[in-house]
């Protein structure tokens, strides 16, 4: 049908098998519609304990892309940060490339990304202690509409001493410069 709707022909021969690459594709990049923050926050649970620190954890430029739930847009260039405070435990850093990747293979918006990414963090680690900010660019900006070639959207998602703690925040901010 949506071939149909911008005009070209379903059935000339480039197309044909274009409906059954998409289901594909589509099962493949919306893949974290199937499960609830809970159930990847399961998936993704490999803590270490023990662990006697409470300074900064902080990876950054965890690359990732989404759609816009609006627009069914691109969301692109999109870079995740994500910091905690250990409470007793740390988690496998991979881990949270893994929780950024599946979150943000959802229809989504970026600020529901951040909120999302903060809860199994939260959940995971067993901390309230929580930063997630994510930079990307949206096609539905970019390529269509008002077409603002070079706006990027920045969104945070700010929980436990990340809120109250305004030092502990900018160095967050600094060390993602």
């Amino acid at each position: 049908m949506l071939i149909e709707a911008i005009g070209d022909d379903p059935d000339r021969e480039g197309l044909t098998e274009t409906p059954a690459r998409v289901a594909r594709m589509y099962d493949e990049i919306f893949e974290g519609m199937r499960y609830t923050n809970d159930e990847i926050a399961d998936m993704f649970n490999k803590c270490f304990e023990d662990v006697n620190s409470n300074d900064l954890v902080l990876v950054k430029d965890i690359e990732v892309f989404s759609y816009c739930e609006h627009h069914l847009a691109l969301m692109y260039n999109m870079k995740c940060h994500v910091g905690y405070i250990p409470n007793g435990k740390v988690i496998g850093l991979s881990k949270i490339s893994r929780i950024c990747d599946m979150v943000s293979k959802r229809l989504q918006l970026q600020e529901k990304m951040c909120a999302d990414i903060a809860y199994i963090m939260q959940k995971v680690c067993d901390t309230e202690d929580v930063i997630v900010i994510i930079e990307g660019e949206h096609s539905c900006m970019t390529a269509r509409g008002i077409k603002s070639r070079s706006a990027k959207t920045r969104t945070a998602a700010v929980r436990g001493l990340f809120d109250t703690d305004h030092d502990l925040r900018s160095e967050v901010y600094n060390l993602l410069k």
